[in-house]
């Protein structure tokens, strides 16, 4: 039986260790060792109440560079957390090997933790990647630009990303071990595991490399209240929404202005802050709600474009109104746009017309058979089943010491990516 610690460390959203904690919890159930390190240990708290396994803090960069704002590229993600010096990388490799030590891992699993994997490199320990198309580039260099709704400046993708691969090489240096010859190897291990369709892939990669396979989104499904709706007749909508987005007003009142009856759930005011709008057509939840059941009833969900919402929305046969905040999100948008499941609110002149978005997604019909085309097609897909599968991958590079590409670092002849 192997010792395996699961690690996250970049990213905001607590789906990635949604992701983690089942595929943990049934590889402890066959036998082995499992440990986890995460960016956040207090949201993700009352997920880990009953987790009997130990939980640690990722060694992550707490001062020091800012984060550029909305980077190009995963390469400059990488830059405002300390890729920006050999010096402020090491030590994050260092706390990564010392975390790997104590919990006397056998193999890393990687869900959006490339210092873990560099820190793996360096003590010869096999892993795997897992996680959503975002955190996982395709082979090929420069890594792909996370904004493809703007222009890039030239150069810019080729200069980030020879800065964090001749970074992270010092340091691997430093260790004996051998130099990344690209940027993609950052983010890959022996073996990587796409959780992620091809209708959503940010990065439209087409044919993976041979091995590799789409294993789907998969999410935590949670829990909460049951859905409560307002009173009246007109259309059922389902908003998660974040008061950070200037937006969240004028949608809100434009579904009132519609007549939908909307189930909001918004963390802001469920933590005392008052409503942005007030209408009787309008409910915010106490709390999160079980949002299968909220699916089950609703006809349009409207969200920031989070990985989890978009992919539960689309198995329901449900079509979206998106408002990403952030790359990843706008990422999301776009592979909705182009299947013709939902409208996004971006790259859009400003001010959006949500009253004009919202009678394309009611009146028309073509988002709703869209989202029901993807439900059909993928209707086999199961949190469980992958779990499952994803579990069988893991075991495989545990007995094999991860895979063929579990010490290579040449490129793209590789396996890795």
């Amino acid at each position: 039986m192997a010792q395996i610690l699961f690690a996250w460390e970049l990213g905001s959203g607590l789906g990635h260790a949604g992701r983690l904690v089942p595929l943990a919890n049934e590889l402890a159930r066959r036998g082995h060792g499992v440990a986890l390190s995460l960016l956040d240990l207090v949201g993700t708290h009352s997920m880990l109440r009953e987790f009997p396994h130990p939980c640690l803090q990722a060694p992550v960069l707490l001062h020091g560079r800012v984060p550029i704002r909305d980077p190009m590229s995963l390469a400059e993600i990488l830059q405002g957390c300390g890729y920006h010096d050999a010096h402020t990388l090491e030590a994050l490799v260092r706390g990564w090997r010392d975390t790997l030590a104590c919990a006397r891992a056998d193999l890393l699993v990687a869900d959006y933790a490339p210092t873990a994997l560099l820190a793996a490199r360096t003590l010869r320990i096999p892993s795997v990647s897992a996680g959503l198309g975002f955190e996982m580039p395709p082979i090929g260099r420069p890594l792909p630009s996370l904004r493809p709704w703007e222009p890039v400046a030239p150069g810019r993708l080729e200069a980030a990303e020879a800065h964090v691969v001749r970074t992270a090489g010092r340091v691997l240096q430093r260790y004996g071990s051998p130099p990344l010859a690209e940027g993609w190897q950052l983010f890959a291990g022996g073996r990587s595991l796409l959780c992620e369709w091809p209708e959503l892939d940010c990065y439209a990669r087409g044919a993976l490399p041979a091995g590799e396979r789409w294993h789907g989104r998969g999410f935590h499904a949670g829990g909460g209240e049951a859905p409560r709706w307002p009173e009246g007749g007109g259309p059922r909508v389902f908003a998660y929404l974040k008061g950070a987005h200037p937006d969240v007003p004028a949608v809100l009142r434009a579904l009132a202005a519609r007549g939908c009856r909307t189930l909001c759930f918004m963390p802001d005011v469920e933590s005392g802050k008052p409503a942005p709008v007030v209408d009787a057509s309008i409910r915010y939840s106490d709390g999160p709600v079980d949002l299968a059941s909220v699916l089950r009833e609703c006809d349009l969900a409207v969200c920031h474009a989070g990985g989890g919402t978009v992919a539960q929305s689309l198995l329901a046969g449900v079509p979206l109104l998106l408002m990403p905040r952030q790359n990843e999100q706008g990422l999301n948008a776009l592979g909705v746009v182009r299947m013709r499941a939902g409208v996004a609110a971006f790259p859009q002149p400003k001010p959006f017309d949500y009253r004009a978005a919202l009678a394309a997604l009611l009146d028309d019909g073509t988002a709703r058979a869209a989202a029901r085309a993807f439900a059909a097609n993928h209707r086999d897909f199961s949190n469980a089943r992958q779990t499952l599968d994803l579990c069988d991958a893991i075991e495989s590079a545990a007995r094999s010491g991860g895979g063929a590409a579990a010490a290579s670092t040449e490129g793209p002849a590789s396996a890795g990516g």
